[in-house]
């Protein structure tokens, strides 16, 4: 379903936009503009939130302006043009990201979106709305992973997808957090917000999404991976640019089936260490990082799909396995790179080891080469199989590979496919995941 065809019976209709802010951070870019109003693509970012809004069924917008108010008014008008209708109310003295919508409670709807000025955005808002509903959520936070966590607010989830911790930057220093960025738009249930009081300059992550977590309100993380990027600063506003100009915008969106590239973990991403039990033996084979920045820079969809006996041998726990890719993320982000996702198998058939959980051991179906995390990632991800890849360096991947339909890499580090232990033969060989990317690049039709 494409925006236009979002349904207009959407369940929130009204999209609050904060745009008061003064746009330091442009200086020399937009120094007669408030940010709202400086062109992404031969238009404002504003023309393109409104845009986006009326796609996906919002029939009115608040717009909570301050800095060149009147810039944004006359611009935006009634909203008529837009398919809209439009306010703008103006805040005379700075109130934060928050403060204006927290005074305007009285006069906004039940539930009700809330995006930056500065955010350029490609959402299905319908189908994030009705999430928001339907899971009855007080607050939901569209949230993904990024290529720069270091510097980012990240945010910690449970199962079932709600907020059970909020990491303001800067982070300590040799503590690996989730890679899971709060990207600046939101739906809110008004009377939640309530508790939040009404008083002076506010901040959405600081005084709103982390005291309603930490108060046991219901917190929703809504994940995507659709476009959403903050174009605030000159670099900022380059990068959506192109962002724009490449079709990343549109390749982003969650009902598309993307080519994906399914990639092994130990011997692939980071250097072979038997049975890795430890966040601290974790090191990258050297250019992975940026072999998989490429890809992403190439429209791919990148999978992680793991085998970890550690867990069912009881070297590891769950809790070190997840924080060993806690820093897998830290260390990729240091490239500018990112997994969309990470699948992994804790099951071993064999037993006989000292401190083995019983429980997980025997046969399964998600320890490659079978087949059970790639149905478990087209559950999850729209998959364009046909331009899709699995890179590995054991036969079980390329045998996995031959199962699930996908072409496959076989790469020279880690076992380099000497274990022997499947006849399978790749489509491909190359000496890194570098070269396999290259492979990838060029091989994939479009």
């Amino acid at each position: 379903m494409s925006l236009s065809e979002a349904p207009l019976s959407a369940p929130v209709r009204h999209l609050a936009i904060v745009a008061g802010g003064r746009g330091t951070r442009m200086a020399g870019v937009a120094d007669d503009l408030p940010k709202a109003l400086v062109a992404v693509g031969g238009k404002p970012v504003l023309q393109h939130q409104l845009e986006c809004a009326a796609a996906s069924g919002i029939e009115a917008v608040t717009i909570f302006a301050g800095h060149l108010a009147h810039r944004i008014a006359a611009f935006v008008g009634d909203g008529s043009r837009f398919g809209l209708r439009v306010k703008v109310e103006v805040e005379t003295t700075p109130l934060g990201t928050a403060g204006a919508v927290l005074q305007a409670l009285d006069t906004l709807p039940e539930h009700f979106f809330i995006v930056y000025g500065d955010v350029m955005l490609a959402v299905d808002l319908a189908a994030m709305g009705r999430r928001h509903v339907e899971r009855t959520a007080d607050f939901t936070t569209f949230v993904h992973p990024n290529d720069h966590p270091h510097d980012s607010d990240l945010l910690e989830i449970d199962e079932q997808g709600w907020v059970v911790a909020v990491y303001r930057y800067p982070h300590p220093e040799g503590v690996f957090l989730p890679n899971l960025v709060n990207a600046a738009l939101y739906v809110a249930r008004r009377d939640a917000l309530r508790s939040i009081g009404r008083g002076g300059n506010r901040d959405f992550m600081q005084h709103v999404l982390a005291p309603l977590g930490v108060s046991g309100r219901r917190v929703l993380a809504y994940r995507s991976r659709e476009y959403v990027k903050d174009m605030g600063t000159p670099d900022r506003l380059e990068q959506v640019t192109r962002d724009l100009r490449d079709g990343k915008l549109d390749r982003g969106a969650a009902h598309l089936p993307a080519p994906t590239v399914f990639l092994d973990r130990d011997g692939t991403i980071n250097e072979e260490r038997g049975f890795l039990a430890s966040h601290d033996e974790l090191e990258l084979v050297p250019g992975a990082g940026r072999a998989l920045r490429r890809l992403r820079d190439g429209g791919f969809r990148l999978l992680m799909v793991t085998n970890q006996p550690v867990i069912a041998r009881g070297d590891a726990c769950e809790e070190e396995v997840d924080t060993i890719h806690r820093r897998l993320a830290w260390e990729l982000g240091k490239h500018g790179a990112y997994l969309d996702d990470i699948y992994l198998c804790p099951h071993h058939p064999d037993s006989g080891f000292p401190g083995e959980r019983p429980e997980l051991k025997g046969p399964c179906d998600c320890r490659k080469p079978g087949t059970g995390m790639f149905e478990r990632a087209r559950r999850d991800h729209p998959l364009d199989v046909g331009r899709s890849w699995m890179v590995g360096d054991r036969t079980a991947d390329i045998e996995f590979a031959r199962r699930t339909g996908l072409r496959s890499i076989l790469v020279r580090t880690g076992a380099a496919g000497k274990d022997g232990k499947y006849a399978a033969v790749p489509n491909h060989v190359a000496a890194d995941l570098g070269e396999a990317a290259e492979i990838v690049l060029a091989s994939t039709p479009p």
